[in-house]
This record gives structure tokens, C-alpha cells and sequence, in this order.
């Protein structure tokens, strides 16, 4: 049996391969963003502020994308070992037994952690951490699932609710949001951002058999479209719930304007001769919207 002083350096090497600094800063401000957006729509009248709580869910998020990180490495398992043999589990630089063992421990914290702020936070934790255990199960049963890259973003995209339902529960049960509609609608904003990016990464103008690309299923044009609708539905989610012409500051007004990055990076595709979609202004995109939400939050009550 593997020395656990050896199998934790294992599973630190995983995470630095895996888990690289930059999802780490979108965890952190996908969960201000979303709180402070929150916020800012149900209860107007004040300034948001992180509290306690909320760091404590930033901790939560950010070592659960980590469980899930290490959910897909074994459920991507055959087909990492075609598309991408460099990969920690293929390599056996890090084993199934290793992984399950820390998912475990990530798990039990995430869940503890959670119920320290209230019983709905560690529910809604434990149900998006379960949800991610299932795509596994139904990866593995149903082909249809693993192949077409369609169902499976429609099977698979709901565990990003869940935890964005996780912050949003949380941060009602803690006070940093009131109970209205409009905390569920602020989903929508993030949704939109995700899954911009979500189509973008996988979109190329060269058609790949047996790869999982949206441009295989709607054409690199299809593909392209989706990533732009996504982006401009995410910023017309949040003007229908900010409601900036409320506000004299120009900052209500800037989601709009941040849609010229996703269309810059859309026009540098289609009249461009790369065969990949170029990730970098899908990224910018998302982390500026991020950033902006953070700032309406704190300035336009």
C-alpha cells in the first residue's frame, strides 16, 4: 500500500497539473459575482458586502470544482487515453484509488464547511457534488450520453447550477440575499458566460471525428453563433435584473459594451485561417463581466 504522505504529494502534483491558478480565480469570482449580483437585485436599497460566509463559500466552490475536476479524469478516462495521453490518470501519475480517497475528504469538508453556515448550503452542496457522481454513472450506461456532444452538455451542464443554486441558497440562508424571484433569475447571467465559453474552447473549423467539439454537431459557424447568443443573452439577463437606467452611473451600463470581446473573437475565427477558436477573448470576456458584476454590487446601491 502506497505511502499517504506520498500519495497526498501525488494528488498536489494532480492538482497542479489539473487545477491551474486561473480556475481557481474564476471559482472565486464566479461566487462574488454571483452573490453580489444577488444581492444587488433583491435588496437594491444597500451596498453588498463579502462577509464570513462568503469566504467560506468561495473555500467550498473552489475545492468542489476541484471534486469535480477529479470526477472527469476517471470518467474521461477512455477517452483521455486516445485524445489526450499526457493526462495524470492515464500517465499513472496519480491512481482512481487516490483520487476517490481525496474526492472523499473534499466531500466531508465541502459538506461540514457548508453546514456551518446552514443545513439548505450543506444540502445544496452535497446534491451538486452527488449530481456530479451520477454523470459518471450515466456516462458509463448510456453511450448516447459519452458520444454526442449535445446531450452531453444538456446532461452535464446542470451540476454548474447546482452550485451556482449552492451560493445562492447559502447566501440566503446568511442574509446576504433576500428570498425573490430574482435570486433564481441571476442563474441565467452565468449560464449565458459559461456556457459562451463552454461552446468557444470547443469549436474548430476542421472536422474531428470522435472528439468532443460543438463544431463536429452545429458546423464551426453553428458553433461560433451558440458561443455569441450565449454571451449576449448572459448580458441581456443582466439588464432586465439590474435595470441600469435606475442608475446615473455608467457602470450599470457596461455588460453591453463587453460583448465587442466575444464578437472580436468570433470575427477573428471566421475570417481567420487557425483551425481552433481562439480561447483568449472567450476567457477575457467572462473574467470582465465577472469583475463588472462586482463592481455594480459594491457601487451603484
Amino acid at each position: 500500500m502506497r505511502n499517504p504522505l506520498t500519495s497526498a504529494a501525488r494528488i498536489v502534483r494532480f492538482t497542479a497539473v489539473m487545477y491551474k491558478p486561473h480556475y481557481l480565480l474564476y471559482g472565486v469570482l464566479w461566487v462574488l459575482a454571483l452573490e453580489g449580483t444577488a444581492s444587488l437585485v433583491t435588496q437594491p436599497e444597500s451596498a453588498w458586502r463579502p462577509t464570513g460566509a462568503t469566504l467560506v463559500r468561495i473555500v467550498v466552490v473552489a475545492f468542489v470544482l476541484l471534486y469535480l475536476r477529479m470526477v472527469d479524469e476517471q470518467k474521461d478516462l477512455e477517452y483521455d487515453r486516445v485524445h489526450n495521453p499526457d493526462r495524470p490518470l492515464v500517465t499513472g501519475a496519480v491512481s482512481a484509488v487516490e483520487l476517490r480517497v481525496a474526492m472523499g475528504l473534499i466531500a466531508l469538508g465541502a459538506i461540514v464547511g457548508s453546514l456551518a453556515l446552514s443545513a439548505g448550503s450543506a444540502v445544496m452542496i452535497a446534491v451538486a457534488m452527488a449530481y456530479g457522481l451520477a454523470l459518471w454513472g450515466l456516462e458509463w450506461l448510456f453511450a448516447t450520453v459519452r458520444t454526442d456532444i449535445m446531450v452531453n452538455l444538456f446532461v452535464t451542464y446542470p451540476v454548474q447550477l447546482l452550485v451556482t443554486g449552492y451560493v445562492v441558497v447559502s447566501a440566503i440562508d446568511t442574509g446576504e440575499v433576500r428570498a425573490q424571484w430574482q435570486a433564481a433569475a441571476v442563474a441565467g447571467v452565468f449560464a449565458g458566460a459559461f456556457l459562451q465559453f463552454e461552446f468557444a474552447r470547443k469549436t474548430s473549423r476542421e472536422r474531428r471525428p470522435g472528439e468532443l467539439l460543438y463544431s463536429n454537431a452545429l458546423g464551426a459557424r453553428g458553433s461560433t453563433a451558440a458561443s455569441l447568443l450565449c454571451a449576449v443573452a448572459a448580458v441581456l439577463c443582466d439588464i432586465a435584473l439590474v435595470r441600469p437606467w435606475e442608475y446615473s452611473s455608467l457602470l450599470a451600463w457596461l455588460p453591453a459594451p463587453l460583448l465587442l470581446i466575444p464578437a472580436f473573437g468570433a470575427l477573428k475565427f471566421l475570417r481567420g485561417d487557425r483551425a481552433d477558436y481562439p480561447p483568449l477573448p472567450a476567457v477575457v470576456f467572462v473574467l470582465a463581466l465577472y469583475l463588472t458584476l462586482i463592481g455594480q454590487a459594491l457601487t451603484l446601491p
